[in-house]
């Protein structure tokens, strides 16, 4: 199946079709999205996920089959960082609720475009530069050692040196003006505060995929696996932000498991000329880091009151 000259270009129209269809019909209209549609699209997102995931292990066998969900699940659960740091960018900058979904919908776009810029020419270089591998599991290790350091709260949107320069450039509106990145005053064109959430929340996203395509190539070394584990990953954050954005300060102990996730997986990546970790492991130690990071924490969560009341 991933061998067909015509998988590319299928994949790809396919998800221009997905980003066409809720941009012009799903949501063509600035509203706020409640949390019933949110949970209701990413249901969607999710069962197209797992259709295809299927689909791998029905025509391409159980190893591509663990890499693609392994991949799928390591992007989607570096996404719930991202989350936050979203969050915390839109906060900052008062940005309406019905105009979030826009900043979201083309920064998901710019996100998958990113990737494909980057993950073909990586799996190349990775292929045929084993040092490269060794760096990126290197990167890995450093990767997950500065989370487990990092606070992520901590971070200012304002202070960036992109914000600071775009506002320096006074061509940028002083309030919102709907959900429109430009608007044309005095027969000049200006930026809206929108405009910088939407470089801002891209310059984020680049930042974050430092961590999640080297943790990706670690895992497989197929380009359209790695993209389309990740593309599917990706698809379903935007909804992930209305059903999560409030509730990430309760997973404090989500980011040690993402940490450790990264440093195995960057072991993974250092071992591989001398050990190579299956892939069905790979997959089920990654779920099992990640999912009992998510329940200590719902679990702290449910311990913390009665111990205020005690």
């Amino acid at each position: 199946m991933i061998s067909s000259p015509w998988i590319w270009p299928g994949f790809l129209v396919f998800v221009a079709l997905i980003l066409a269809f809720d941009l012009f019909v799903v949501h063509r209209r600035a509203a706020v999205m409640s949390t019933r549609n949110a949970l209701l699209t990413l249901a969607g997102y999710f069962t197209l996920a797992m259709t295809f995931a299927v689909g791998v292990f029905a025509f391409e066998g159980p190893g591509r089959g663990a890499e693609f969900l392994t991949g799928y699940l390591v992007e989607q659960a570096l996404s719930l960082d991202n989350i936050f740091v979203i969050a915390l960018i839109f906060a900052h900058f008062g940005v309406p609720p019905e105009a979030q979904h826009r900043v979201l919908f083309y920064g998901i776009a710019g996100a998958i475009a990113m990737r494909l810029s980057l993950i073909v020419p990586g799996v190349h270089l990775v292929d045929n530069f084993k040092a490269i591998g060794y760096a990126l599991g290197l990167l890995l290790l450093w990767s997950g050692f500065k989370m487990l350091r990092h606070n992520a709260s901590s971070i200012d949107p304002g202070k960036s040196w992109i914000v600071r320069k775009l506002h320096k450039s006074g061509r940028c509106t002083q309030s919102f003006r709907g959900n429109r990145f430009f608007v044309k005053e005095y027969g000049t064109l200006w930026m809206t505060p929108l405009f910088v959430v939407l470089v801002t929340v891209e310059a984020t996203d680049l930042v974050f995929a430092v961590d999640s395509i080297p943790a990706v190539l670690a895992i497989s070394d197929n380009a359209f696996i790695v993209f389309s584990s990740n593309v599917f990953a990706i698809l379903g954050l935007r909804v992930l932000f209305f059903v999560l954005a409030g509730m990430m300060r309760d997973f404090e102990y989500l980011q040690t498991g993402l940490s450790l996730v990264l440093m195995f997986i960057g072991a993974k990546m250092l071992l591989a000329g001398f050990f190579e970790i299956p892939s069905v492991l790979a997959l089920a130690v990654t779920a099992l880091i990640i999912g009992g990071s998510v329940v200590a924490s719902l679990v702290a969560g449910a311990e913390r009151p009665r111990r205020q009341d005690g």
